[in-house]
């Protein structure tokens, strides 16, 4: 039992550095966005600052996170088999498989911003950003609960959550393009 507690606790530390990475990367890609609408030479300037920090935060932590994060999932999968045939598993590893989802999207925003093609909007990366959140969300609960049956209240949990999130980029906006500087 003491090899569980070990894994558990190396899988807790790799899943909140994955989830820092992914909740940052987009951060940078706001950044990054936003960096293509300023005059040269800082667009240039701050494209190339911005490039590296994206680049040493996707391959030295995020990466290494969820695979690391992955792997010690697995081993405790391994440890207590039984956990595959509770309901509350599945729907976790469910959204677990959408976490990959959401991290291979950001693969993929992550390398046509290393190439200079800027294809979303910074209000789209700002939704795009509470992704993340939601998933975090929803795993938590269903671990800490072990429970996959009262869909209801998570449902509606989840949404009231996201209408918040959408709410507070709004608010957000509103204040930024009142003071540019906040």
């Amino acid at each position: 039992m003491e090899l569980y507690n070990y894994i558990k606790s190396l899988h807790l530390i790799f899943v909140v550095t994955w989830f820092a990475g992914l909740f940052y990367i987009p951060r940078l890609f706001i950044y990054h966005i936003e960096a293509w609408q300023k005059p040269s030479p800082d667009k240039e300037i701050l494209s190339e600052q911005l490039k590296l920090m994206s680049k040493r935060l996707w391959y030295i932590i995020t990466w290494p996170s969820a695979i690391l994060c992955t792997i010690f999932a697995i081993w405790l999968l391994v440890l207590m088999p039984g956990w595959l045939q509770q309901s509350w598993m599945h729907v976790k590893l469910a959204f677990v498989g959408l976490l990959f989802v959401y991290h291979f999207k950001c693969h993929q925003i992550f390398k046509q911003l290393q190439r200079d093609e800027v294809k979303y909007t910074s209000r789209f990366m700002r939704i795009w950003n509470e992704v993340a959140t939601l998933i975090l969300f929803a795993v938590v609960f269903l671990v800490i609960l072990k429970n996959a049956f009262n869909w209801i209240y998570g449902v509606v949990g989840i949404f009231v959550l996201a209408i918040l999130l959408m709410l507070g980029i709004r608010l957000y906006k509103r204040i930024r393009d009142k003071n540019p500087n906040a």
